[in-house]
């Protein structure tokens, strides 16, 4: 063992031995090595401008390559664009993301809890205050009298899969080491937060030459224990009407295309979660589709007579099982085969199998060979896709005047997108909509961030995808458009990373959907009871101090955008606006890749629906009331809690 050191400082320390950190991942016979973490965004302050600010700065003189510094305009943006480029990478990769003390800390929270609850790595380095307390005080430092050593980064605890704070240098070692493992585990991954006081991040000591050195992280991908496979198997075999739910868990494992051999051999349908669109084709014979409160009608058909559930890498999201309703079968069971514990063991399962899903499918597939599903089944899964088919059609190709639909928005938007292109979304009724009707062609064609359904995500989620798109076509893959959805309560959240775009002239295609106002609570508020309050954006009736009734705002979001240097297509209302759409986006994708950012602007009718899921999503409801529109949604929202189980099966 080699006793050579280097003096650094902690700041230092930190960039070099991310700069040297692998991801190794091997997929059937394969291994693919990546780097894992080939950039560190900054956003600079006292708390880390003389430290990681130094540090980045030195290396980039020394070599660029070493650790490739990005720019960003809010710090929970960056967090997103790393999260959109883990998600892009299938979790072989992220970036880290440094941020001063106080504000610029905090300002992470909320992109923490996003990566936690999707299962999408990140490293978070927010800075601290004076470990030495030498300055104390310190400018946007916080004070608990009943805990002086509570700093604003202990917020980060229980939004982070691991969270520690280096106050000594030579805490460094361990911190990083464990940091990592969690951030390259995929049943434990999500936001791994590392807080890095001030003072310490300048402070110098002799760092070994060991830790500097290239490191790789393979990623663990456990096999299915073969007991769990016969069991399995015997119960698939014994079932009349199984279903299979695909998650996020099948795109992660690289397990595609051994889940359309299962379904091919056996003949079970699959229906898919948010973060599981992409295992199969839309068109694929055994593809129900979306499942649960935004799901298909086909999907949801089935899954109401299924007697065997096999889930696959899904965490059973409430919008999955129609808040416990999708599945009526009195005698239903549960096979789930999830990397992580706590999702294999959901609803009681009566076969709970922790594996990898492709190592798992590989399994079965072998286990069962020469079983298949019953010609009744095989009947209602062709009659259920084709009814379904049929009313997406009707939805897309129907067209109203002078505002559209937003299901023609997104018939223009998928006609007018490549197969390999990706379409992003994260919040308001745009990510149900995509659910259910969106026909993906490319498993890495569709990426609506659900779990946690952050407003604001879309576009520096899909500025990290586009990122994570062009690395791709760097090494000879596929080359891919990244286009956004995004409503204008959602642009409004966070679009400044149109700026990063701009500054690094990258085409990311924006389809703005002005609707004036938050569609999909407004439709909820609606079937709640409660009028759409507070969800329309007009003007203030002071007289009743509402906002439901009163002009337009006369807001331009279009020229909002023309300000930050982006490129604007104005599509106008009238009777060619689906035309002009499809024509709009393809201008765009012909535009030089490194042209810069386009936004389309388009308006909507807010109040034109999807076609219905025939599900249900449990919000409750006033159970008293004066107004007769909540005494109604009340005798509703009873009828369906009747449906509700526990399912433990």
């Amino acid at each position: 063992m080699s006793t050579a050191t280097r003096r650094m400082t902690v700041a230092q320390a930190v960039v070099e031995y991310l700069s040297k950190q692998y991801t190794v991942d091997r997929i059937g016979t394969e291994d693919y090595r990546e780097r894992l973490i080939p950039g560190t965004f900054g956003i600079f302050g006292h708390g880390n401008v003389a430290g990681v600010g130094q540090a980045l700065k030195q290396y980039q003189q020394l070599d660029p390559a070493i650790m490739p510094y990005y720019q960003g305009r809010n710090e929970q943006a960056q967090v997103h664009q790393a999260v959109g480029y883990a998600r892009h990478t299938r979790r072989r990769q992220t970036f880290a993301i440094s941020t001063s003390i106080g504000p610029g800390s905090s300002n992470l929270l909320t992109g923490a809890a996003l990566a936690t609850t999707n299962r999408l790595p990140v490293l978070l380095l927010p800075s601290d205050t004076f470990a030495t307390r030498a300055a104390d005080p310190v400018l946007q430092q916080l004070e608990q009298p009943y805990a002086y050593d509570i700093t604003v980064n202990d917020a980060f605890r229980p939004l982070s899969k691991f969270f520690d704070r280096v106050s000594r240098p030579e805490q460094l070692f361990s911190a990083f080491h464990h940091g990592l493992r969690v951030l390259t585990d995929p049943a434990e991954t999500g936001a791994v937060t590392i807080s890095l006081p001030q003072d310490v991040q300048a402070e110098a000591f002799d760092v070994p030459e060991e830790f500097l050195a290239e490191r790789e992280w393979r990623i663990r991908r456990p096999e299915a224990d073969d007991e769990d496979i016969r069991r399995a198997a015997e119960a698939i075999r014994a079932a009349k009407r199984p279903l299979i739910i695909a998650g996020g868990g099948v795109l992660y494992a690289y397990a595609n295309e051994e889940l359309a051999t299962f379904a091919e051999l056996t003949g079970i349908p699959v229906g898919n979660t948010q973060a599981g669109v992409g295992v199969l084709p839309w068109d694929h014979k055994f593809s129900l589709g979306a499942i649960g409160s935004t799901g298909t009608t086909a999907a949801n058909a089935i899954a109401a007579e299924a007697d065997l559930i096999i889930g696959i890498g899904t965490r059973y999201e409430d919008f999955t099982t129609a808040s416990r309703t999708a599945f009526q079968n009195p005698d239903v069971k549960f096979i789930n085969i999830n990397v992580a514990a706590i999702d294999a063991y959901k609803h009681g399962t009566y076969l709970p199998i922790v594996a990898d899903a492709r190592k798992a499918l590989v399994k079965l597939n072998q286990a069962l060979g020469g079983y298949r599903v019953g010609a009744d089944l095989a009947a209602a899964i062709a009659a259920e896709k084709k009814r379904w088919d049929a009313t997406v059609d009707e939805a897309f190709d129907t067209r109203f005047t002078p505002l559209p639909a937003q299901n023609e928005i997104i018939g223009a938007t998928s006609r007018a997108m490549d197969a390999a292109d990706v379409v992003i979304c994260a919040a308001g009724s745009l990510p149900g909509d995509l659910h259910k009707m969106w026909r993906v062609r490319d498993p890495f064609g569709y990426h609506v961030e659900y779990a946690y359904s952050c407003m604001g995500y879309e576009i520096p989620g899909g500025l990290g995808v586009k990122r994570a798109a062009l690395a791709e076509a760097a090494r000879g893959g596929e080359q891919r458009d990244v286009v956004v959805m995004v409503g204008d309560g959602s642009y409004l959240m966070m679009h400044t990373e149109l700026v990063t775009a701009v500054a690094e002239r990258i085409k990311l295609i924006v389809v703005l959907i002005q609707n004036h106002g938050y569609a999909s609570i407004g439709s909820l508020s609606e079937s709640l009871g409660s009028q759409r309050f507070g969800t329309q954006y007009r003007a203030l009736n002071e007289e009743q101090h509402s906002f439901d009734e009163g002009e337009t705002l006369p807001v331009d979001l279009a020229l909002n955008a023309e300000s930050l240097g982006v490129k604007v297509i104005r599509i106008e209302p009238g009777e060619k606006v689906i035309a002009e759409l499809e024509q709009a986006i393809r201008d765009a994708k012909a535009a030089p890749e490194r042209g810069g950012p386009i936004l389309i602007h388009v308006e909507s009718d807010p109040l034109l629906d999807a076609p219905s899921s025939e599900s249900w999503w449990d919000v409750p409801v006033s159970q008293v009331s004066d107004l007769d529109s909540t005494q109604q949604a009340f005798k509703t929202y009873t009828g369906h809690k009747n449906r509700q189980r526990k399912l433990l099966g």
